[in-house]
């Protein structure tokens, strides 16, 4: 049912049904700039989430649903839980050793994201959110009120 309220909404432009717990939140189309529309829709995480694959690179958007303490052993991440527009859930763990930390990060807002995805039980997790200094991995990033963190 949850994708036929998807596909629906893309037909109409009107509004995509997200997941939040017991009751659903509409995210209305209009808002997100025809790029992010198209790269937030196309399904690749959520067939990566149901193969149970890993180490795909993927590009996608959510909203913030949740903020978590720093992870710091080791290299340092900044944590945060995205709701994409399906329901389903990813963690963020972006290296702010290597990118500069967002600062301004709030629950309620959109992040568009590029980085690799690894699977997990709930949902998943998506790092190399920044470049790679020794220039052998694909370069990531994280995208918040216009401002491109890499």
């Amino acid at each position: 049912m949850k994708k036929l309220l998807i596909i629906l909404s893309l037909v109409t432009g009107i509004y995509l049904w997200m997941d939040a717990g017991q009751s659903r939140q509409p995210l209305l189309v209009a808002d997100m700039p025809p790029a992010e529309s198209a790269v937030a829709y196309d399904g690749a995480i959520e067939r990566a989430f149901e193969n149970h694959q890993s180490q795909l690179q993927v590009e996608g958007m959510g909203l913030v649903v949740a903020l978590l303490a720093d992870d710091t052993k080791g290299a340092r991440h900044q944590r945060f839980i995205l709701r994409l527009p399906s329901g389903l859930t990813l963690l963020i763990a972006h290296n702010i050793d290597l990118a500069a930390r967002i600062d301004t990060l709030a629950n309620g807002d959109r992040v568009q994201f590029y980085g690799e995805y690894e699977w997990n039980r709930q949902g998943g997790l998506v790092h190399w959110t920044h470049r790679d200094p020794d220039g052998r991995h694909v370069a990531g990033w994280l995208k918040h009120n216009g401002r491109t963190y890499q």
